[in-house]
């Protein structure tokens, strides 16, 4: 009988998902991710080698015992298996010439069950060199990589697909851009990192629910055209109310026009100062559908100070827009967030974190959320997916 390593074990039936199965798709949805910005082979390098560290006797011991004992477990995070990964792209690139591709991808993948670690730490300690070449209690490296080369990637091709990624690294470094190249690094780590965490679990949901999550067959420009449509069909709704000339409702009706006109500029940063009443949000919203369609963006995201205020603004827009699947608040009323995010994705999901599978991306046309919340993409500790924030 045949030796399964197991990446999962789905609740609801207790089938598995075997380590092959969860690295080539998450892989797969990794490169999908990349290719906005044209790094698919350095983000699937992240998802091919992630969770390599399952490939042991060890790590399918102790997802067995939990399955077997729920109401006593092993100790959650006791088996590492987020550092192999790591660790094989250390020992076979370290170089001059791939040391910094070896780097980026290998922080990603050290880091994928908690935040990206710094390389040096405030107090001096180099975080990442213990985890892929101090670090002594790796449970059976050498078996991982045979099986790995075995099962996922032979030799050959991998060191075809590392080649690739080098490429991409390249190209990406001459991007011309006014960042130094420190800080292009930095947003590319924080970039790789966000795709393998939003792939991770994307394919960790789609087996857990046994389906596919398949993408919204509706673009965001069509939606957008529809919403511009929506929304200029309750501005002309005003203008038919009695007090539609009153001096408050005009100056409203052309400082929203000025918006609609402004909306042909250059995509940058400017200021809105209307006072209070004087209709931001509509107006706002004007600015922002026709920006979108005029320059093919896919998102528009207001960054709002209080949440009530949110709430009232998102409310008021899915009034006019008539869709709530499509517009997101993401804040402190509506997220639970997890204690320890360490110990997530560990093979088998409370009902907790399957929850927090739904908010972990951006997937949606329109985001209501707060300047903490945003900020905390690039930040904070915690390991939120920021792939969508960025692109």
């Amino acid at each position: 009988m045949e030796l399964h390593y197991i990446a999962h074990i789905r609740e609801s039936d207790q089938q598995i998902q075997t380590v092959e199965q969860h690295l080539l798709e998450v892989k797969s949805l990794a490169e999908q991710y990349g290719s906005v910005i044209g790094v698919q082979h350095i983000t699937g390098l992240a998802g091919m080698l992630h969770d390599m560290g399952k490939f042991t006797d060890k790590f399918r011991s102790y997802i067995l015992q939990a399955v077997q004992n729920p109401d006593a477990p092993p100790r959650k995070g006791s088996v590492d298996h987020s550092t192999a990964g790591g660790r094989l792209l250390y020992h076979l690139f370290h170089t001059k010439e791939k040391g910094l591709l070896a780097e980026i991808v290998g922080n990603a993948i050290i880091s994928h069950h908690s935040y990206l670690h710094d390389y040096i730490s405030p107090d001096l300690e180099l975080k990442y060199l213990y985890r892929v070449r101090d670090k002594q209690d790796i449970d059976e490296f050498d078996k991982s990589v045979q099986l790995f080369f075995e099962s996922v990637m032979n030799e050959r091709n991998f060191y075809d697909y590392v080649d690739r990624a080098v490429e991409e690294l390249h190209r990406f470094r001459q991007i011309s851009s006014t960042l130094n190249s420190e800080v292009k690094m930095m947003f590319l780590s924080k970039y790789v990192f966000s795709a393998l965490i939003d792939a991770d679990r994307t394919n960790t949901r789609e087996f857990e629910e046994n389906r596919k999550l398949l993408p919204d067959p509706i673009e965001p420009s069509n939606l957008f055209a529809k919403y511009y449509q929506k929304l200029m069909t309750e501005l002309e709704r005003y203008k038919q109310h009695p007090n539609a000339e009153m001096p408050i409702p005009v100056l409203r009706r052309h400082m929203s026009e000025q918006c609609d006109r402004f909306a042909e500029q250059p995509s940058g940063i400017y200021t809105l100062s209307i006072p209070t009443g004087g209709g931001k949000t509509l107006a706002s919203l004007r600015y922002a559908l026709k920006h979108a369609l005029n320059t093919n963006k896919r998102r528009i995201i207001y960054i709002l100070p209080f949440t009530t205020i949110i709430e009232q603004n998102a409310a008021e827009v899915r009034r006019i827009l008539q869709d709530g699947e499509h517009i997101l608040e993401h804040h402190s009323n509506v997220v639970e967030e997890l204690e320890d995010d360490d110990e997530y994705n560990d093979g088998i999901m409370n009902v907790q974190q399957k929850l927090k599978l739904v908010k972990d991306n951006w997937d949606v046309p329109i985001i209501f959320t707060t300047l903490v919340q945003f900020l905390e993409v690039f930040f904070a500790k915690g390991s939120k997916s920021a792939r969508s924030y960025i692109i």
